[in-house]
Formats: C-alpha cells, sequence, structure tokens
C-alpha cells in the first residue's frame, strides 16, 4: 500500500495542471475540475483509510524519488502516512471540497475566478505533500508551496492597496518560517551525519545516542522546529498577521486561516515531537507561549468590529491550546482538537458575509443587554487598561517592526550611497578578487582563510540589504538579489569546494531566473514612464504577460521548488561546517531578507492600484 501514497499528490497536481489549461471564461468548467478534484481525493483517502485500518493502521514510509546524490548528501523526496497523516488527510480533502462547491456561486462572475481555482488547488498540492512528508525536504517543498500560495490568495484583489501591503506582510511572517526550517534542517544533517526522515525520529535510541553528547545543539534545533510553527500557526509574537490575511476572498480566509495552513504548525510539531519529548525545557516553552497566546488572542478578539478578526483571533487561541496539549504529550486530544477547530472556523467564516444582517434583525427584534463577564469583576483600572491593550492588539505589529523591520530598514538606508555605476564598480572588483583568491587558496594565510567565508558571506547581506530598502530602481534591487546568490556560493566555496554539479544547480537556476527577471523588467521600462519602488503601480492590468513572466523569475530567484535553486538553498547549508555559526547566520538572514526584496518587487511594480485612472483602484485609507 505504499505505492499508493502518491496518489494522494497525482490527482491534486492533474487537477491544477487541468485548471491551467481552461480559458479564464469556462467558470463551470473550471469549478467542476477544482470540485471533482477534491471528491476524488476525500472519496480515495476515505477508501485508503478503511483499508488501512482493517490492516491495524501499521505505520508506512516510502522513498520515492532521487532529485539529487553526492557522495556525502542525498536530496530524495520521502512519504510517510500514520494517524497524523490521515487525520490531516480526511479533514483536508472534505473542507477542500466543501470550499470548492461554496466557491462556484460566490465568486461568480468575478475577474480573477480562473486564478483563484488554479492557486486553491496549487495549495491543495502543497498541502497533501506536506502532511505526506516523510523527511524534512519533502516538507519543506510543500511548505515553501504553501507560502506562494498564501500570497497569492490574500492578494486576489491585486487593485487594491491594503490586500497586497498585507500580502506582502503575511509572506515576511512566512519567510521567518521558513529560514527556521532550513537551519534546523542543515543542524539535523550535521547532527546524524544524513538526511533523517521522521521514521529515524521516532527511535528513541538514535535520536539519544546522537544527543547524549550533543544536548544544546538538540536545543536550537527543537527552537527551530518551534519558531516555523509558530510563524505558520499565528502564535506569539507572530499572531498579527492572521487578521490581516482576512483580505482575501471568504472561501480563501475559511480554508487557508481558518482550517488549513494554519494548523501545518500543529503538524510540524506533531511530526518532529519524537525528537524533542524529552527535552523538558523545550516542553514547558512551548507550553508557556502556547498559553500566553491563547490568553492574549481571547482578550483581542472579544473587541473585535470585524467578525473575520474575531474568529482569526479565537482560531489563535484555540491553536495556542491545541500547543499546550502538544507539550504535554496528548497528540490524540491535539489531533481531534484540530479537526474540530478546522470545521467550527470553516463554517463561521464561510457564514461570515450574511451574520452582520443576522446581528442587526437580533438588535431590533429580539433585544438582550449584555451579560455580566468575568471582566466586570477586575477593579476597573486593570479592566480599562486590557481593554485598551486588546484595541490596540497588545501592539504586536508595533514589535515586529520595532524590533524586526525598522533595524533591517535602518541598515539598508545606510547604502542608500550605492547607485548601479557605484556598486558595480564597489562589488564587481571585489568579487574578481574573491574568485582569483579562489584559485590560489594555498598562499592565502590559515588566519585570513577561515574569516573568507564569513566575509563574503557578510557582503551578501549587505547586498540584498540595499535591494530590500531601494524606493527608485527596480533594476538596481534586483540586480543586488542576484549579487546575493553569487557571494553565498563564493563564501561557500572558501568553506568547503563546491563540486561543479552543485554549482550548476545552485548558480545555474540564479542565472535563468535572474537574467528573465531583468528583462521583464527591462522591457516594462520602455513601456511605461516609472517602475519605481516608493509606491505601488499595478502594471499586471495592462501588462499582464510580463508579469506573469516575472512572477515565475521571482519564485527562481527565491529558491522555489520549481527551480533548481531550491536543491542548490539545502546543498548551501550542508557544506556549512557546524562550527561555522556566523556563516549560517549571514546567509539564513540573507535568504530572509532575499525573498522579502523579491516578493516586494512584483508587488510594488505589478499589484496594487494602478497608476493610470482608467483602471479601478482603492486607495490607502486614512
Amino acid at each position: 500500500m505504499e505505492n499508493i501514497l502518491s496518489y494522494f499528490l497525482l490527482v491534486p497536481l492533474f487537477g491544477y495542471i487541468i485548471s491551467l489549461l481552461i480559458h479564464r471564461k469556462q467558470e463551470a468548467l473550471l469549478s467542476y475540475t477544482a470540485v471533482i478534484t477534491a471528491g476524488v481525493q476525500f472519496a480515495g483517502a476515505v477508501a485508503f483509510i478503511a483499508i488501512w485500518m482493517l490492516h491495524g493502521h501499521p505505520t508506512y514510509n516510502h522513498k520515492d524519488l532521487v532529485l539529487f546524490s553526492s557522495h556525502n548528501y542525498e536530496f530524495y523526496l520521502d512519504f510517510a502516512f500514520d494517524k497524523i497523516t490521515a487525520m490531516y488527510l480526511l479533514v483536508g480533502s472534505f473542507l477542500t471540497f466543501l470550499v470548492t462547491v461554496y466557491s462556484r456561486f460566490y465568486l461568480h462572475r468575478e475577474s480573477g475566478y480562473k486564478r483563484f481555482f488554479n492557486t486553491v488547488l496549487f495549495f491543495f498540492f502543497g498541502y497533501n505533500l506536506v502532511i505526506l512528508s516523510g523527511n524534512l525536504e519533502t516538507l519543506f517543498i510543500g511548505w515553501e508551496i504553501l507560502g506562494i500560495s498564501s500570497f497569492l490568495l490574500i492578494a486576489f484583489y491585486r487593485d487594491r492597496y491594503l490586500p497586497v501591503k498585507n500580502a506582502v506582510k503575511v509572506f515576511s511572517i512566512y519567510r521567518i518560517g521558513d529560514v527556521g526550517l532550513l537551519i534546523a534542517m542543515w543542524m539535523t544533517h550535521h547532527l546524524f551525519h544524513q538526511n533523517v526522515t521522521f521514521i529515524t525520529l521516532n527511535n528513541y535510541e538514535i535520536v539519544h545516542e546522537h544527543l547524549q553528547t550533543h544536548s544544546w545543539i538538540g536545543i536550537i534545533i527543537s527552537m527551530m522546529f518551534f519558531i516555523s510553527a509558530a510563524a505558520k500557526s499565528a502564535q506569539l509574537p507572530f499572531s498579527s498577521w492572521l487578521p490581516r490575511a482576512m483580505e482575501g476572498p471568504t472561501p480563501s480566509s475559511a480554508i487557508f486561516y481558518g482550517s488549513l495552513s494554519v494548523h501545518i504548525g500543529i503538524f510540524l510539531m506533531l511530526r518532529t515531537f519524537p525528537f524533542w519529548e524529552h527535552q523538558l525545557s523545550v516542553r514547558i516553552l512551548i507550553g508557556v507561549m502556547g498559553l500566553f497566546t491563547a490568553v492574549v488572542a481571547t482578550l483581542i478578539s472579544r473587541v473585535q468590529s470585524s467578525v473575520k478578526s474575531q474568529i482569526a483571533y479565537s482560531s489563535i487561541a484555540q491553536i495556542g491550546l491545541i500547543f499546550i496539549e502538544v507539550s504535554l504529550g496528548w497528540k490524540d486530544i491535539a489531533l481531534w482538537h484540530f479537526a474540530g477547530n478546522a470545521f467550527l472556523r470553516t463554517y463561521q467564516l464561510l457564514v461570515s458575509p450574511s451574520v452582520v444582517s443576522y446581528l442587526i434583525k437580533e438588535q431590533f427584534f429580539n433585544f438582550v443587554p449584555r451579560p455580566h463577564t468575568i471582566e466586570d469583576s477586575l477593579p476597573k483600572r486593570l479592566e480599562y487598561s486590557l481593554y485598551m491593550l486588546s484595541l490596540k492588539e497588545f501592539n504586536l505589529d508595533s514589535f515586529m517592526y520595532r524590533y524586526l523591520w525598522n533595524p533591517l530598514k535602518g541598515a539598508g538606508k545606510a547604502l542608500n550611497f550605492l547607485t548601479v555605476t557605484r556598486a558595480f564598480f564597489i562589488f564587481l572588483p571585489l568579487y574578481i578578487f574573491g574568485i582569483l583568491l579562489l584559485n590560489f587558496e594555498s598562499m592565502v594565510p590559515p588566519m585570513v582563510h577561515d574569516w573568507l567565508p564569513t566575509f563574503f558571506s557578510l557582503i551578501g547581506l549587505i547586498s540584498v540589504l540595499k535591494a530590500f530598502t531601494e524606493r527608485e530602481k527596480a533594476r538596481l534591487s534586483w540586480l543586488m538579489v542576484m549579487m546575493n546568490h553569487f557571494w553565498i556560493a563564493l563564501a561557500i566555496s572558501f568553506s568547503e569546494h563546491y563540486s561543479f554539479t552543485e554549482a550548476a544547480w545552485y548558480l545555474g537556476g540564479i542565472i535563468v531566473a535572474g537574467v528573465g527577471g531583468f528583462w521583464a523588467l527591462y522591457r516594462l521600462r520602455k513601456l511605461e514612464d516609472g517602475i519605481d519602488l516608493a509606491r505601488f503601480h499595478g502594471h499586471a492590468h495592462p501588462h499582464p504577460k510580463i508579469g506573469f513572466v516575472f512572477l515565475l523569475c521571482c519564485l527562481g530567484l527565491t529558491g522555489f521548488p520549481i527551480s533548481p535553486t531550491f536543491i542548490g538553498e539545502d546543498l548551501i547549508f550542508s557544506h556549512i561546517h557546524a562550527d561555522q555559526f556566523w556563516l549560517a547566520a549571514f546567509t539564513a538572514v540573507s535568504l530572509i531578507i532575499d525573498g522579502l526584496a523579491i516578493i516586494r518587487i512584483y508587488a510594488r511594480v505589478f499589484l496594487g492600484p494602478h497608476a493610470k485612472s482608467v483602471y479601478e483602484m482603492a486607495y490607502k485609507n486614512g
């Protein structure tokens, strides 16, 4: 039965490919394709799980496809199936089926009808890839697909300011989770000296043997898992992104942020539980953070004026409780709690467009005075303080800006003196000098050689900081992002020599995507008056083909699974030694900012209100 696991990936992938080939005006065919895909998946899941339970519900693990292999590294797809996968598969396929049926009529005559169903099916494929994954590499592919699907659906109304801005904000939080997983993959590779599967992590003797002399490494890996899960599941301090994600259509809010995507962090913690279950400090931290999240989110939800925001914070509170259950080892309860919360939030979000009319009717015809609540028993000063903090959402947005994004922007603004010409005359000679040093590596003093990887990775970080804060020239920002990858490749070459094949995997994808993206920006510059990054231009309206090509190039440059750069990034971390902390830190941070800079270029140039008034637009409030 292990060979059947790939069926659950082929069905959504096949449905997605078919939906791409259907013309956007054929609404019925588009919707039926999505409904049939989800329905077939759900029927197959029910049949498979029934047979699996009759056979005693064993744990399956199937190594499917080796994508890259060298003498000390192997990147392969691995699939697993157990009760965790079974619950997520049933809930996911059933809710996707319901939401696609609902969306057929809800989005009727919407200009982005085809785009919506394409993205939902793409998300459905990524979701199934995550829950069926048998190792971190396979999980990370689906994890990335969920991230870009979220961005596209939040920015579904791409001619409006707030949906696009909030989509970029959500993607920025997701990027933190992405790099947390990358670091966890890097450290587990050095800890186990192989790419481990989740089945391996279930073996207590193997895990205990490796952690016995590396307890701190185990704690750091566990913390990286938790940070990734917290970012994906909107736990403190990342909670504020979930209500902002509700800018997308109601069906996507229901399936993404009410039921499936927002619970993927729980899935990650359940999958990795055998690794950190004996680390008491990690379990206490997860439980405490879950408790704080549940309390804070509950307080915020009680003062929300928007129905969707109230549902979002209520869901965050319940997910906080699920984190507590996981930390206590109550995995079965956590699974049933996930299913119940997913069904409830999906229902609440789908009926949210009608709830206002219901409440108005109740207010006029069945008025009930506000009941006494627990807050009324508190001292008035404390009650009012909690009320104001809840209205301000405990300043979570301000916290993230003050301690995360503003320092990055400040560092980037210090590089405003770099123009295209200056960047060319500074970085190109320095890079050539680095290549010469690499060719005559034996003549470099050992002390200098040890610091060269860190130095060149720092230069790459400076390049991408400039790209992240550039407000005038989109092409300069794009070039700085490309240069970051070349600096990283040079840094790793001094750490541990690349083979030609590995370099081709990584830089080959960068060059193709980089040149294609630069051409798209150059072509657009010829057709439009300006493509600066100081505002949203909305050029996807008159130039949809250029916008689509540029989006593909953005995905290639960020290391999305459609390009060999994705495997190349994993190869990079496999060549960073366990004692090279600063090299790993600079590389990880540069990859975070790299993705943010790229998605910022795409959003500013192609999304938002169009510069010409002949198109419908919604301006910023206030």
